[in-house]
Formats: structure tokens, sequence, C-alpha cells
């Protein structure tokens, strides 16, 4: 049986990244099940770290279902790195 792929198309919210504010989290894991690519969340934030995989989609799933507030989007230029 084939199965048609769906052709809905996530979009990016932000050029950039998911930054934590880890004094706010409580760890309830929440945004770590709700990241639809199954990213750990919790994890970063735990380590006060920004979520910079390339793997992330940026769809703000996680910082929107964040009960405390803990994560929000820092746009970045992401090709700044590359250029002097």
């Amino acid at each position: 049986m084939y199965l048609k792929r769906s052709a809905r198309k996530r979009t990016t919210l932000a050029e950039g990244h998911v930054v934590p504010d880890a004094a706010r989290c409580v760890q309830c894991g929440i945004c770590t099940y709700n990241c639809p690519i199954e990213i750990d969340v919790r994890a970063y934030v735990w380590r006060g770290e920004a979520i910079s995989r390339s793997e992330c989609l940026t769809c703000g799933e996680c910082v929107a279902r964040c009960p405390r507030g803990a994560l929000r989007f820092e746009r970045t230029d992401l090709f700044a790195a590359g250029t002097k």
C-alpha cells in the first residue's frame, strides 16, 4: 500500500534559535514532549544552552507550550559566522 506524504510544510518563525531562561524552568518536560522532532529541549534548558541544532524547525511549539515562559526566540544572523 502506497502512503502519500503530507503536503503540509512547516514554516520557520524566526531566523535564529530558542534560548532558555534556566532560572524560570522547573524541568516539567512539556517543551520536550511537544517538540515534533523529539529534541530533548529540557536538557538544553538544564544546561542553560541555546537550541542551535540544525534539525530544529523553529516551529515554536516548545516556546508556546512552556507554562513558565522559560523559552524565547533569539534572532541571529545565520550567515554572520562566515563573513568578516
